[in-house]
């Protein structure tokens, strides 16, 4: 599971259990997260969560980076059995716009803040897998 935290919105994508497509999977309001994150976790495995890190382009960490990793560090403690790990999500809502413009969507659903963060999340989850990918073959 990936989570593309924001202020408002926090966008979420799973993958299949192969771990070989990250889908989003929904957009929940901020202050809702965690009641939505006990809910799912009791009805899904989740080995482990991936949290967006947020990064200027220069690497300076964003304003909301110790608020995320605050929240990593209280997720480990309510989930124990959920590994927590962040990745640098920079220009991963940049990449959500893109392939939202290339699925060919009306105005409308490009605009809409909510899949941008879905989409997002998804990017953040592929990105990481394909790194795991990576660093199991060396």
């Amino acid at each position: 599971m990936a989570i593309d935290y924001g202020t408002k919105r926090t966008g979420i994508a799973v993958t299949d259990p192969l771990r070989i497509i990250a889908s989003g999977l929904t957009t929940v309001p901020t202050p809702e997260l965690l009641s939505f994150l006990e809910s799912y976790l009791k009805e899904e495995v989740v080995d482990v969560i991936i949290l967006g890190e947020p990064f200027h382009m220069n690497g300076d960490p964003a304003q909301l980076y110790e608020r995320i990793h605050q929240f990593g560090t209280f997720l480990s403690r309510k989930f124990p059995h959920v590994k927590i790990d962040f990745w640098d999500e920079r220009l991963s809502s940049e990449k959500a716009r893109e392939i939202i413009l290339q699925s060919g969507a009306k105005k409308k659903k490009r605009q809409d803040k909510s899949l941008v963060d879905q989409v997002s999340a998804s990017v953040i989850l592929l990105e990481y897998l394909e790194y795991q990918e990576k660093q199991a073959l060396r």
